[in-house]
């Protein structure tokens, strides 16, 4: 049962800084983006999943 979860970060597309890590099922086929607060940045900018 572990083996369909995966840990993967969320990468701020202004800075490309790496703030925030989710776990996920591996079957999701599409890309996560959220806009998250970044702190190099200073103010919400979207998020990106990288691995």
């Amino acid at each position: 049962m572990a083996n369909d979860r995966f840990v993967f970060m969320l990468a701020c597309t202004v800075c490309d800084n790496r703030n925030y890590h989710y776990v996920r099922g591996r079957r999701r086929e599409k890309k996560l983006e959220l806009k998250k607060f970044c702190q190099t940045c200073g103010k919400h900018t979207p998020h990106k999943e990288t691995k």
